[in-house]
């Protein structure tokens, strides 16, 4: 049978707690056309030898090790550029994930029966939650400038992370860097430079498992509420590219109420100094400044809002008093 090669990809910094699930539940494929190549971002703990160890009993695995340490993004990048030039499909497994035994043939088949499909996603359990649903059962392809218009327009999500998802291999070589930034959104944002070139596709199955842990980059972002000034971010970027002028006005006005609103929000929540650097920056980045004419008008339409619901309020309030 003449199948298409996979690159599987792990980038990883100090993995050690969950490296060997992660390596198993790719080895335990069904899809035997794959190689793997994990890349070691000069861990300090046991993440070398556990790679290592799987390497020399599974011809497949290479590994990989940064002469010096770099960011996450810029381990991925590292990561995509090893993909041979032979593997049409590029596949990650990010190294505190794992992804069930059919997850790399059910993508590729979803792939490989829609030439046009650059990027496929999937459902990803994470912890008792079932996420990147949004798109209509009913349907399995859509073209890229529906899929940016269905984030961008509607706010529906399901790019997913990485694991969630197969990358169509020409695509990394497009450009010099994959992922075009490194802030924690970059594998959303290059989808979206993909889908100025390609379809999306989508399998309504779980195929991967999220680990929750404090350790993630995640959990380190969700307390910056980073996830409002990426989807601002992204917005400012392609909105141009699929939508309407007004469309992306419309859009752009009702956004930024909602992120200021949010951010009114955070300031009975008593966020620290960090929280408000960290949004100033981004938003700077973005050639916007923090308006605290705007935070102080959301905060009070968060309070008139509270007021009229004090059991919630009292609720929210004790939470944030066990926080601090």
């Amino acid at each position: 049978m003449d199948c298409p090669s996979v690159s599987v990809l792990t980038p990883v910094y100090n993995g050690e707690e969950y490296l060997a699930d992660c390596i198993e539940s790719v080895l335990a494929q069904d899809y035997a056309w794959l190689e793997y190549i994990i890349v070691n971002n000069c861990s300090t703990d046991g993440t070398l030898e556990i790679a290592q160890s799987y390497a020399k009993k599974d011809r497949r695995i290479q590994v990989r090790t940064n002469g010096t340490f770099v960011s996450a993004i810029d381990n991925h990048n590292l990561a995509f550029g090893l993909v041979p030039h032979h593997c049409k499909y590029c596949k990650v497994v990010c190294a505190d994930d794992w992804i069930m035994p059919n997850c790399v043939s059910t993508l590729v088949d979803l792939a490989e029966a829609h030439p046009t499909v650059g990027i496929v996603g999937s459902y990803q359990r994470s912890a008792n939650k079932v996420k990147w649903q949004g798109v209509p059962l009913t349907v399995n392809v859509m073209s890229g400038r529906d899929a940016g218009r269905l984030g961008l327009l509607n706010g529906i999500h399901v790019l997913g992370t990485p694991t969630s998802v197969l990358y169509r291999a020409d695509l990394l070589r497009m450009r010099r860097f994959f992922f075009p930034h490194t802030r924690s959104h970059a594998d959303t944002s290059a989808c979206y430079e993909a889908f100025q070139h390609c379809d999306f596709g989508f399998v309504h199955e779980v195929l991967s498992e999220e680990r929750v842990h404090s350790g993630q980059w995640s959990t380190e972002m969700d307390a910056l509420d980073a996830g409002s000034a990426s989807y601002l971010d992204v917005l400012l970027r392609y909105g141009t590219v699929y939508l309407t002028a007004a469309e992306f006005a419309a859009r752009k006005k009702e956004v930024f109420d909602a992120y200021y609103r949010a951010l009114g929000g955070c300031v009975w929540k008593l966020k620290g100094r960090e929280f408000w650097n960290f949004h100033r920056s981004r938003l700077g980045d973005m050639g916007c400044d923090l308006e605290w004419a705007k935070i102080a008008k959301g905060a009070i339409k968060e309070a008139v809002a509270e007021a009229k619901n004090p059991v919630t309020a009292m609720r929210k309030a004790l939470a944030v008093l066990k926080g601090t």
